[in-house]
Formats: C-alpha cells, structure tokens, sequence
C-alpha cells in the first residue's frame, strides 16, 4: 500500500476559525478525517500532520525519506519565503503536491509566489478542502 504525508504549516490548525470566507468553516480535524477516509478508499495510507514551526515540517519532510511514497503540503505563510522547507523537500526527492486552500493568485501580492512550487510536482490552490483530495488522485496517478 501506497503511503502519503500530508503537512500543514501554520495556522491551518485554526481552519474553521479562522477567516471561513476565505479557507471555510470545516475544522481542521474534520478535513484530516475526511481526507483519511478518502485516502483508504483510493487504496492509500495517508499520515496528517500540523506544526507552526518550520523546523518540525522540516523534520518531518526529511523523516518522509524511505518511509513514506509522496507528499502533499499546505505551508501556509512559509509557502512564499521558506527556503528551508523548499530544500528539504528537493533533498527528499519524493513527489510532492503543494496545496492552499485559497486561490492564492487572488490574494494579496506577496501570496501570488511560492518558492515552494519549484520542486513540486504541482500546486493545487482554490478548490478549498477539495483540494487536498485532488492532490491524492494526483498522487496516485504519479505513483502507480
């Protein structure tokens, strides 16, 4: 069985709190559970996790070596400065979907560039919750 790491940087933990106009009103637990249960039944393991410190999704990217198949990653606000995550998950080399459940290129201006896109495999944005979904399918269709 397939096995994915989901990473939420940032505030993604307050999701449902925080501004629901622009990333929604479901919790962050309840988008996790919902992207777990639609995971098995694509026939894939799918780990979740959230820091707001740059060095534990450091961590965790590098711990994704040898263990894990892809990623999928939400940094939130690191997205567009965070050099570090953007070299570990180069230095991985597992296929990884980056995912903002806003569309970010209708943001402010310093939000309309990733330095993580890079070296992703894609960039899902503006689908909300959808999108971590969709970037499971994308996932499954690289590995298989």
């Amino acid at each position: 069985m397939k096995k994915i790491l989901v990473l939420n940087g940032p505030n993604l933990n307050l999701t449902g709190l925080r501004e629901p106009g622009i990333y929604g009103n479901d919790t962050y637990e309840s988008i996790c559970a919902e992207l777990k249960a639609f995971a098995e039944g694509e026939g894939l393991f799918l780990e979740t996790f959230q820091s707001n410190h740059e060095g534990e999704l450091i961590d965790r990217i590098h711990g994704a070596m040898g263990t894990f198949d892809g990623l999928i990653i939400n940094a939130g606000a690191y997205s567009h400065y965070s050099y570090a995550i953007r070299d570990a998950i180069s230095a991985v080399k597992l296929p990884c979907v980056e995912v903002h459940l806003s569309n970010i290129a209708a943001r402010d201006a310093f939000r309309h560039t990733s330095v993580l896109s890079p070296v992703c495999s894609g960039v899902i944005f503006g689908f909300g919750k959808r999108g971590y979904s969709l970037a499971v399918r994308a996932l499954k269709e690289m590995l298989d």
